[in-house]
């Protein structure tokens, strides 16, 4: 959907000035309230009969002005005392303090928001907002659950949901509560966090998403804080949760979780290194294959630095790729890296993987490796190595690291098959796990 704010954006300057020309008075009065003017589309609402909007974004994405937005559409009526949509609302917060804040008096908030002739009046001694044409909102607070039994309401605005220390609570609580009118609603405003609620909440069928970085709402953000917060934590779990707006999971029981790869990263890699590839070939090679996993290693074997025995410089891999597609993409990782050697799993092209690869690249220095166990028995000795602090990633590797905390020792929690991780398993392993590991001699002088 084009809002509004797309069209002044991209219009001549002459065809913007006649537009603004040709406003009455009282219509240019009117317009910086008129949000669907102004609004990004992930702040418009979703068509459609949906029962809970959830708005996932980043930290200054403008979640907050468009739920604000969305309350003032709800209430107000064609005139300043005609009825609107709603009549009974539900403010929740994580705490009375930061709703009345964020929600009522902050600069995206409800009061701020709205035009004088439809400003709603906050009546503190209640934490009631109302409106002139009898709509009223009240506020509650997450630490507060039981608040909400009794009331009953015909919409709700929940701010924050991924945060609130009583959220399965007070979320069931509000569920109860939204019982008015032909059709309740709530829009859900959030920094996403990996939270059951959350998370069972996006998977229901009534349930439509939209979902914005932070950069999405730049020209109301100042551009040293983009730069700074992209600067310091774009490379980290952190800055894909709270400036790209991702729900990053970790399976339970998971041989990987975030929390230790954070603690695990590198930017550069020591000298004395050397390079393996490994290459997890797909069975096939058409549109519905599974990705070929190619991933570059480097080995540190003279004087690793605190512990180091070796970096991830890579995930190489390519997704739906035909035979000599993957392995162009393998021999050309090879050549980047300056690797040592290139070792690709067997099971399923047989002796047709290794003749592809000499055919693609006759001077790749080849191993072919069998699997003679299963996943998650050959990825267990490479999780320990990541336990013990003897393995770096070289910055964040966004979809290898998605695959690792979907492994747990139950088998792989993901969809399809861990192609990556397959690749990164047999790169470790053959660098460092393999009988004879680090008999190879240092190809590269670093990097």
């Amino acid at each position: 959907m084009r809002s509004g704010a797309d069209w002044l954006a991209s219009a001549p300057p002459e065809v913007t000035e006649t537009f603004l020309k040709g406003l009455s008075d009282g219509a240019l009065a009117a317009l910086p309230y008129l949000f669907e003017v102004w609004a990004l589309p992930h702040q418009l609402p979703p068509e459609g009969d949906w029962t809970s909007w959830v708005i996932l974004g980043g930290r200054g994405a403008g979640k907050t002005r468009a739920g604000a937005e969305w309350v003032r559409a709800m209430v107000e009526g064609p005139t300043p005392a005609a009825p609107g949509r709603a009549r009974r609302v539900a403010l929740v917060g994580e705490t009375y303090d930061q709703a009345l804040a964020v929600m009522v008096k902050g600069e995206s908030g409800l009061i701020a928001c709205s035009p004088p002739d439809r400003c709603p009046r906050w009546i503190a001694g209640e934490r009631r907002l109302e409106w002139p044409n009898g709509a009223e909102a009240r506020l509650y607070s997450a630490h507060d659950p039981e608040a909400l039994r009794g009331p009953q309401f015909d919409a709700a605005w929940v701010d924050e949901l991924a945060k609130w220390p009583k959220a399965q609570e007070t979320w069931d609580m509000l569920q109860f509560a939204l019982r008015l009118g032909e059709h309740p609603q709530q829009v859900v405003t959030t920094t996403p966090r990996n939270v059951a609620v959350l998370k069972e909440l996006l998977a229901r069928d009534s349930t439509v998403v939209t979902r914005a970085p932070t950069e999405a709402n730049r020209a109301n953000l100042a551009p040293s804080f983009l730069k700074e917060v992209r600067a310091r934590y774009g490379q980290q779990r952190l800055g894909r949760q709270e400036l790209d707006g991702e729900i990053l999971e970790d399976a339970e029981d998971a041989l990987w979780t975030r929390g230790m790869l954070d603690g695990l990263r590198a930017d550069r890699v020591p000298e004395g290194a050397r390079v393996i590839v490994a290459v997890d070939p797909p069975v096939t090679g058409h549109a519905g294959s599974d990705a070929c996993g190619i991933v570059a290693v480097a080995v540190i074997e003279h004087g690793p630095p605190h512990g180091w025995t070796a970096v991830v410089l890579e995930d190489a891999s390519v997704e739906a790729a035909s035979p000599k597609a993957w392995a162009e993409a393998a021999a050309a990782a090879y050549h980047r890296h300056g690797a040592a050697r290139m070792v690709a799993e067997v099971n399923q092209g047989g002796d047709l993987v290794a003749t592809l690869m000499r055919q693609v690249d006759p001077f790749v220095n080849l191993r072919a490796v069998r699997a003679s166990t299963g996943k998650t028995a050959r990825a267990e000795p490479v999780a320990a190595l990541y336990e013990q602090g003897r393995v770096r990633h070289l910055g964040v590797l966004a979809a290898l690291e998605d695959e690792m905390c979907r492994m747990t020792r139950r088998g792989f929690e993901g969809k399809g098959s861990p192609d990556r991780l397959d690749a990164l398993v047999w790169a470790l392993t053959e660098g460092l796990l393999a009988p004879g590991a680090g008999a190879l001699k240092p190809q590269i002088r670093g990097l």
